[in-house]
């Protein structure tokens, strides 16, 4: 920072009426009192014959002195600040300066104005030109001709849509989403086991087209997916349909504005949007998950775009899943899960809850295959219309899954290769006796969605679900 004198030093600028209103106070100082460095953060015309006027319209003392309103009264003794005032209030002046009559004639006390340097675009415009040493990340320079999106296109930075430029300016202003360094390692991503650390994922963020404040849930996602338990790499390496999903709980799902009603597992939600793509960029970016690299599915689904809801804890008959899980109530959460796509639940005649249950375990029965059994797990999304029949019946969600369990447990017989003319099905040594659907804890069930309609989904998990694949993993979500 260049050098600024001992002494006082006062920030104004022209355009705030108190800066000029204690124009004579300025001149007392300038004369009787301590050496004065006035910093000027536009035109210097008010504050013209100064002595120790000096130009500050580029901001860069300001904004390196933290300056949050003007005028700014400091004390800068051997290099450092040791006091200041901020606003004119005559009495605070004259102890803080030593001069008893400084002053006189002006008003008692006149707030300031908020300085030029925390000007929105400004601000950024100087956080990028002298915060950017905190970014570690490889810079690239554009040809003057070169469109910056098709860019990010060219070097296979996008999943297939634009991506917004992750300039210093825009990373810099995401990273002030969290109180974690930029520098802090999140992890590896696989496949290619890509270091990550949060400007890593700020990058990704932003490309993603994130705000700041949902950066703290992408950086407990990436977390989550990174646990050996969620098995990432093989996610990304199967022909399944699979990829993560990630459901939101508690406070932090209402501040980043995420959906959780009408259309929830659809368009239009910039947050629900954002988040997921956000973790699906790191895997690509980071990580080297690609589609026809590492990645291998033979289809795929379009959540491999974007997979992201919050649960519908307001309005739920139920716990909210985080609850369930062990976390605290209050607690904000991600919850990953792999999954392959959304299969709707349409019952519209149901008002007892044993017949809701059976809808829903047909259907339910079909993940992956209605002959595969204990291969994938799945997640019920279940729905305001369909949660008042739970609610009315007194039901709750562990009576609910008691209920789905039996009904999906079933003779290993009818599960056999064969078995109804079809090829598919279990191998011997796994009918034997009653089969279940689920493996323990393999179905999680959530409540979100529009007030109207009695339908509900099924979320069906990867093949290889379980500890020998991949389970859901559940992070809190940190400022």
């Amino acid at each position: 920072m260049e050098a600024i004198n001992d002494g006082l030093v006062v920030v104004v600028k022209s355009d705030c009426p108190t800066c000029t209103i204690i124009r004579p106070a300025l001149d007392q100082l300038d004369q009787a009192g301590p050496p004065l460095t006035v910093l000027c953060q536009d035109e210097d015309g008010p504050f013209a014959g100064l002595g120790g006027l000096r130009d500050d319209s580029g901001l860069e003392l300001s904004h390196r002195l933290g300056i949050e309103a003007v005028p700014t009264l400091l004390r800068w003794e051997n290099g450092k600040e040791t006091g200041r005032l901020v606003g004119w209030q005559r009495d605070e002046w004259r102890a803080f300066t030593g001069l008893d009559g400084l002053g006189s004639g002006l008003p008692e006390h006149r707030p300031g104005c908020g300085a030029k340097n925390l000007e929105p675009e400004i601000a950024l415009e100087l956080e990028a030109r002298f915060q950017a040493h905190r970014l570690g990340s490889r810079r690239v320079e554009l040809a003057p001709l070169e469109d910056d999106i098709e860019a990010c296109y060219d070097r296979g930075w996008s999943d297939g849509l634009p991506v917004v430029p992750p300039t210093p300016k825009r990373v810099l202003a995401m990273l002030k989403g969290t109180s974690r360094g930029p520098a802090e390692l999140l992890g590896a991503v696989p496949p290619n086991l890509g270091a990550c650390t949060v400007e890593k994922a700020a990058i990704n963020a932003v490309m993603a087209g994130c705000l700041p404040q949902h950066f703290p849930i992408v950086l407990a996602a990436v977390e989550a997916a990174l646990e050996d338990a969620f098995c990432l790499h093989g996610l990304l390496a199967t022909t399944y349909f699979s990829g993560p999903a990630i459901v939101v709980n508690g406070p932090a799902a209402k501040a980043a504005g995420m959906n959780w009603g009408v259309n929830a597992l659809g368009q239009g939600c910039r947050a629900n949007a954002v988040i997921g793509r956000a973790l699906q960029l790191v895997v690509r970016n980071v990580g080297g998950g690609r589609p026809g690299g590492v990645d291998r599915a033979v289809l795929g689904n379009p959540g491999k775009y974007t997979f992201c809801f919050a649960e519908n804890q307001a309005d739920s008959p139920w716990e909210p899943l985080s609850v369930e899980l062990g976390f605290a109530p209050g607690a904000s959460t991600v919850t990953l899960f792999s999954a392959g796509g959304v299969q709707a639940v349409v019952d519209q005649l149901s008002r007892a809850p044993e017949s809701l249950a059976r809808s829903y375990a047909a259907c339910l029965r079909t993940v992956g295959h209605p002959k595969l059994f204990g291969r994938a797990d799945a997640m019920l999304v279940v729905t305001p219309e369909h949660g008042r029949v739970f609610r009315r019946a007194g039901w709750s969600k562990a009576r609910l899954r008691q209920e789905l369990e039996e009904l999906l447990t079933v003779d290993g017989a009818e599960l056999a290769r064969g078995q109804d003319g079809m090829a598919e099905g279990m191998p011997p040594a796994a009918c034997e006796g009653k089969v279940a659907k689920f493996r323990p804890n393999g179905l999680l069930i959530v409540h979100a969605g529009g007030p109207a309609g009695m339908f509900s989904a099924v979320i069906g998990g990867w093949l290889a679900s379980g500890p020998k694949g991949s389970q859901p993993v559940t992070r809190e979500i940190a400022s």
